[in-house]
């Protein structure tokens, strides 16, 4: 399925595919908060931290197969294969975006 994300969303994706740490948080607010196995990250740092670990960890590759949007809410539902029990699976990442950056995702199932 095509779906036509904003830039950000395609940009994020399109980085963890290539597992590029650095284009994937390109497109995050210096303070935007991730939530992702239960824990929160707030700030850049802690999000890189989180991104290296999980990429690291999971080695995962997204194929988006659904998206809704709600004004800046964005609910997209992703094919996710990688190195963790039950792959392939389908999470859903839960984005807000503001000025064009990612300012909130939580990942779940």
């Amino acid at each position: 399925m095509t779906v036509k994300l904003p830039q950000p969303l395609t940009d994020y994706f399109a980085a963890k595919n290539r597992h590029d740490i650095d284009a994937m948080l390109i497109p995050f607010a210096s303070d935007a908060t991730v939530k992702d196995e239960g824990e929160t990250r707030r700030g850049s740092a802690a999000i890189r931290g989180w991104m290296e670990a999980t990429t690291t960890k999971y080695r995962v590759t997204v194929e988006v197969a659904d998206a809704t949007a709600n004004g800046d809410a964005w609910r997209i539902a992703g094919l996710v294969s990688g190195n963790f029990p039950g792959s392939p699976a389908t999470l859903h990442y839960n984005f807000t975006l503001a000025d064009d950056r990612i300012t909130r995702l939580e990942i779940g199932a």
